[in-house]
């Protein structure tokens, strides 16, 4: 059964309206939680587009270098990188005006993170992206 989610929550409607998300750090590797996490949003009805520069493609999706060489429309980014590398996935997303940013558990920027807010991006950070949803539908 499915349930709507809360009015007042936030995440619940970030998941309802996002239909494509572009994961960086996707590996195809199915031990790795980004696969995990990656087929279970996958079966849930969600395009996954794989950021990769080391894969060609994964979950039957091709494989792009960076955000910028996706050749359509992504409605959210998820990070399964280093919190190092958050910065520069900011920027990009900034450029490209993608209207969220999901960091995996353990994946804090809070600096970066408020960049991204301040440019209208919504944030949410250190958070399972597979878990939030199970939660709520």
């Amino acid at each position: 059964m499915t349930m709507a989610p809360d009015k007042k929550d936030a995440i619940g409607e970030l998941l309802s309206r996002t239909r494509t998300i572009a994961v960086v750090g996707l590996s195809s590797d199915p031990m790795r939680p980004s696969f995990g996490v990656s087929q279970y949003m996958q079966a849930k009805g969600y395009r996954i587009i794989p950021v990769n520069p080391n894969e060609s493609s994964v979950l039957g999706e091709e494989s792009y270098r960076t955000l910028s060489e996706i050749p359509e429309k992504v409605d959210m980014v998820d990070v399964f990188r280093r919190s190092e590398f958050v910065p520069e996935i900011v920027d990009e997303a900034i450029r490209l005006k993608i209207a969220s940013l999901w960091l995996q558990e353990g994946v804090v920027d809070p600096t970066a993170a408020q960049k991204a807010r301040d440019a209208g991006i919504s944030v949410v950070m250190d958070r399972c992206i597979l878990k939030e949803h199970r939660a709520r539908f």
